[in-house]
């Protein structure tokens, strides 16, 4: 099942350090150059949307350890064009406007931090109220515009990327049509560490930034371009969860160079949670309009899928995220001849919307698993029948589905063969029938989903790659330098688990370096579950091609023909075949590398893939439903998560794990709301649930592995697979326990409240 080269040993080469707290986050540093670091902390907007008509920072400055209060105007701040959704714009200070609660509108810097929102508290902002637009629907229609010079609401539509118009004849062959409305609700991140950062400048005069990132390179581009021509240094120690939330450049972040370099004193800011939660940007937030048709037999032969997507205040990344990457995956799994998907997405006086767990993909899979329920139910015939009657047939060369998508390799019918065995899915529909039959006051539901969905794209031009490179030490240790950055992923042990399956040196003399650009001047980050395709293929490229120069090296040595020459990796030496007796190690080699000009025992290689992958796999959700308050129990959750070729199981179902938790909690429990002002009704964790161990049950994952072609190791990516594929298949499960009061369809969070007004609502 696993490639993993440790047998049934459990090795976890960054727990100790992480477990008892060696390992410093960004908020714990004492690094010297941050000596004496001021504390930087946000005057935030309380009003979704209103013109400044003043900042009264007086009295504010009077408080005991301010060292200065600073507005956009005071810093010379102007708005710039979004790179991602031009002519808007966006700007780290609010100018002029504000479109969101919780907007930054000055910055306080004080001597600790304790002393900052204390002053923070009597900065008074005189505010112009403007209507506030918090229904995405209503963004599209209405007359209020929060940029009036330029016209409109609307951020991104798929047509802008080559859509094509929709075809009114779609459905005209189709015996059975069906239609929903549904809402992908928005999320919060929920980091358990929140965002900190800081700022130092060198005697020498290069900007050290330490940032809790997922992409510690782009942080350094971006500022790069901001204060250079001077050298820039990014340092991203231990990261405590990302989500996606964390590959953006803030601008609270920006801002501390350049206080740095005015008040010529480091500068330190740590938001608190109740930022966290209202201005972190947040993920999902589409709303679909799925329509389905096929025959009674049970053959799908159209789907459209209509997307609004809310993309918050000031659009980002979030706003493409429809047309980039729902789209594409519009069919996922099925073999639709015709299907169809127009976007559009639209500012709202809300958070922003960003890249957040699976990034569009999940919305995709469960627009289009609720879209096959529904067919389902309107034709009578098993959920699990409709699907595997429509399933894309096993594949192991490239598929292209009608959306024009390139899946590298996939068997979904046998992923979902495996869960439902493991489920015993016929057991299953038999006891919920008995409970029907009973007219019991707890009710069985039973959710399937399949989803397959994309990781390793690349969002840039070019083809997805990452830089690796070994270095073997005096004492025959190694160092691995990557250009990918763990936040939870267990990089420090894959890696050494690589390096040294190919090199025969011991994990524990392998040292994982990462997160600082001025030791990794190059690399892509961690995000969309790139890391092992692209970041591990390039460790064990480049520890192949340092073999091979080693070899030459040892045959030097051993007085041979490096032909000749061959690694006991056991051993962690080189011998001439056939009298392993003589042998050189890696510290011999080492030493006689050291004498040479160009070091041939430290090399940097770029692995570089011919595209993107696409895991797959099936869900199996079990629920139990009281139709009394409709109070709704998991108690069961079976998935089977192709990634390809598995490399360490125990990091692998670490991952599975936790998608699923986060897929269940969307399903169940969690949502980002706001009322009609704008006013966030969930901004912290008093309001906004997020779940834990105790409403969910021991999961259980079945193992099946389709190596992908497209890199070495034939692994694809996992992290955010359970999440695609948990929350449809709660959700159905729910639904599917509602049957018989006649309901079809409840949207997340299926909460009690939901559920038992959707029992009502039939029942009435």
């Amino acid at each position: 099942m696993s490639r993993s080269i440790l047998g049934n040993r459990v090795v976890r080469v960054e727990d100790p350090g992480l477990l008892t707290g060696a390992t410093p986050f960004v908020a714990d540093l004492h690094d010297p150059l941050l000596a004496g670091a001021l504390h930087a902390t946000y005057v935030r907007s309380g009003m979704a949307h209103a013109r400044i008509a003043g900042v009264d920072v007086e009295e504010a400055r009077s408080m005991p350890g301010v060292i200065g209060i600073f507005t956009a105007a005071d810093l010379g701040l102007v708005p710039i064009p979004s790179p991602f959704a031009p002519p808007f714009t966006t700007c780290p200070l609010a100018f002029e406007v504000v479109r969101f609660v919780g907007e930054p509108i000055a910055v306080v810097v004080t001597e600790t931090a304790e002393q900052g929102p204390d002053a923070a508290e009597l900065v008074v902002v005189d505010y112009e109220p403007l209507p506030a637009i918090v229904d995405p629907f209503v963004a599209l229609e209405s007359d209020v515009l929060l940029f009036p010079e330029i016209g409109t609401n609307v951020c991104g539509d798929a047509t802008f990327m080559g859509a094509p118009p929709e075809d009114p004849e779609l459905f005209a062959g189709c015996e059975v049509v069906v239609s929903e409305r549904l809402v992908n609700q928005r999320l919060a991140p929920c980091p358990l560490e929140v965002r900190s950062a800081a700022a130092a400048w060198t005697a020498e005069g290069t900007l050290v930034h330490w940032a809790t990132s997922q992409i510690p390179h782009m942080v350094h581009m971006v500022l790069g371009q901001i204060y250079g021509p001077a050298p820039v240094r990014v340092i991203t120690p231990a990261v405590g969860g990302g989500f996606g939330a964390k590959s953006g450049m803030h601008g609270e972040e920006l801002m501390l160079g350049g206080l740095a370099a005015a008040l010529q004193r480091p500068v330190r800011w740590t938001e608190t949670r109740s930022e966290s939660m209202q201005t972190l940007e947040h993920g999902r937030a589409q709303h679909h309009e799925v329509t389905i048709g096929g025959t009674r037999e049970g053959d799908v032969q159209a789907y459209r899928l209509r997307i609004v997507q809310d993309a918050g205040a000031y659009p980002g990344f979030g706003a493409l995220l429809p047309a980039m990457m729902t789209r594409p995956m519009a069919p996922t799994v099925y073999a639709i001849p015709a299907v169809e998907c127009s976007t559009k997405s639209v500012v709202t006086n809300t958070a922003p919307v960003a890249a957040y767990r699976g990034a569009g993909r999940p919305e995709a899979v469960a627009a289009i698993e609720r879209a096959m329920d529904l067919f389902a139910a309107e034709i009578g015939m098993d959920p699990v029948a409709v699907r595997r009657r429509n399933l894309i047939p096993p594949f192991s060369e490239p598929y292209t589905t009608s959306m024009g998508t390139v899946y590298d390799v996939g068997n979904f019918e046998g992923a979902l063969d495996r869960v439902l065995e493991a489920a015993d899915y016929g057991a299953l529909r038999t006891e919920q029938q008995r409970r029907r039959d009973a007219g019991d006051r707890v009710q069985l539901g039973i959710g399937v989903s399949c989803y397959v969905e994309i990781t390793g794209k690349s969002v840039t031009e070019g083809l997805p790659q990452e830089v690796a490179r070994v270095r073997v030490e005096a004492d025959g240790g190694a160092t691995v330098f990557t250009g990918t950055s763990p936040h939870g992923q267990g990089h420090d042990t894959a890696w050494s688990m690589i390096a040294s399956s190919e090199l025969g040196i011991p994990m524990e003399r392998i040292t994982v370096v990462h997160g600082d650009t001025d030791l990794v001047p190059v690399g892509g980050g961690t995000f969309g579950s790139r890391s092992l395709q692209q970041g591990g293929a390039a460790v064990q490229q480049v520890s192949v091609e340092l073999v091979d120069r080693a070899r030459e090296l040892a045959a030097h040595l051993l007085e041979a023909d490096a032909a000749d020459v061959v690694i006991d990796r056991d051993a962690g030496a080189f011998h001439v075949q056939g009298t392993p007796a003589v042998a050189v190690s890696w510290v011999d080699l080492a030493a006689e590398g050291a004498t040479r000009d160009d070091d041939p025992l430290d090399l940097e290689s770029t692995f570089v893939a011919p595209g993107p992958t696409f895991p797959f796999g099936a869900h199996v959700a079990v629920v139990e439903v009281d139709t009394d308050t409709g109070k709704v129990k998991l108690l069961r959750l079976v998935a089977c998560d192709d990634a390809g070729t598995v490399l360490n199981p125990l990091l692998f179902d670490g991952q599975v794990h936790g998608g699923i938790a986060q897929g269940v909690a969307q399903a169940l429990v969690e949502e980002f709301a706001y009322d009609d002002h704008g006013n966030p009704v969930t901004g912290n964790f008093a309001d906004y649930t997020f779940i834990s161990a105790a409403e969910l049950p021991d999961f259980e994952v079945v193992h099946q592995e389709t190596p992908t072609p497209f890199n070495p190791l034939g692994a694809k990516g996992v992290g955010e697979s359970g999440t695609i594929g948990s929350t449809p298949a709660v959700q159905s499960a729910v639904v599917d326990a509602l049957a018989p009061f006649g309901v079809r369809h409840v949207d997340m969070p299926c909460t009690p409240e939901r559920v038992w007004r959707a029992i009502q609502g039939v029942n009435a």
